[in-house]
């Protein structure tokens, strides 16, 4: 059987890039562009109305922020994941993105490969972080414990396998994914994420990978 296509809207102000987006997703055999749109009211309509897996918006538009635009279609389309697209690699962008509830961070200057990778991870119910700000917030996250501002250790909290499914959502990866990547069922992967954010206290994915960065428990992949 045939796997259903993810549906994507692009929203970015700047038609030229918008059409560069759509002709590389449309180059795919599992990622379908149901829209295109420049501004937030655009934006927002369509995503009432199309329903898409993935909206990749740009944090700028026009007089808008793309930062704002999170809420609103979380609020109207609350089964559409968010990737967004900027030029801004500063770590303040990024934690408030994560804190709004964006599921995924790349850089305009990400090649077309790690934006596609990006955008099928979101559309999958994962993360993405760009690797070259997940860096930078690894190093910022390593300066705050330096001056006793972390949040507090998982030793002797999670176990060896918790801190290694906690790791692999970190990365992005979908419950089947972290299932074959460890060899264990599905189920044991929920039970492992419900153990973890019950005994972190965490809710929300972004949060988790805040943790997950700021106490170091990304694998090398």
């Amino acid at each position: 059987m045939q796997q259903r296509k993810l549906k994507v809207l692009l929203v970015d102000d700047h038609v030229v890039l918008l059409s560069g987006l759509c002709l590389l997703l449309e180059n795919t055999n599992d990622l379908e562009v149901v829209g295109k749109a420049t501004d937030r009211m655009s934006a927002l309509e369509q995503c009432r109305k199309l329903k898409p897996d993935v909206l990749l918006l740009d944090i700028n538009l026009g007089d808008n922020s793309g930062l704002d635009l999170i809420p609103e279609v979380q609020r109207i389309s609350p089964e559409t994941n968010i990737l967004l697209l900027t030029m801004y690699d500063e770590e303040d962008y990024l934690q408030r993105a994560l804190e709004l509830g964006a599921r995924g961070y790349i850089l305009k200057k990400a090649s077309d490969q790690e934006l596609l990778a990006a955008v099928r991870a979101v559309g999958q119910g994962g993360t993405y972080l760009d690797p070259a700000i997940a860096t930078s917030v690894v190093n910022l996250a390593l300066g705050r414990k330096k001056k006793g501002e972390e949040r507090p250790s998982s030793n002797g909290v999670l176990s060896s396998r918790e801190k290694e499914v906690l790791g692999l959502v970190a990365l992005g990866y979908t419950n089947q994914q972290i299932a074959d990547e460890l060899t264990i069922s599905i189920k044991t992967v929920e039970t492992h994420k419900a153990n973890i954010k019950e005994k972190l206290g965490i809710k929300k994915r972004s949060d988790l990978v805040r943790y997950a960065l700021e106490n170091n428990l990304m694998p090398e992949k």
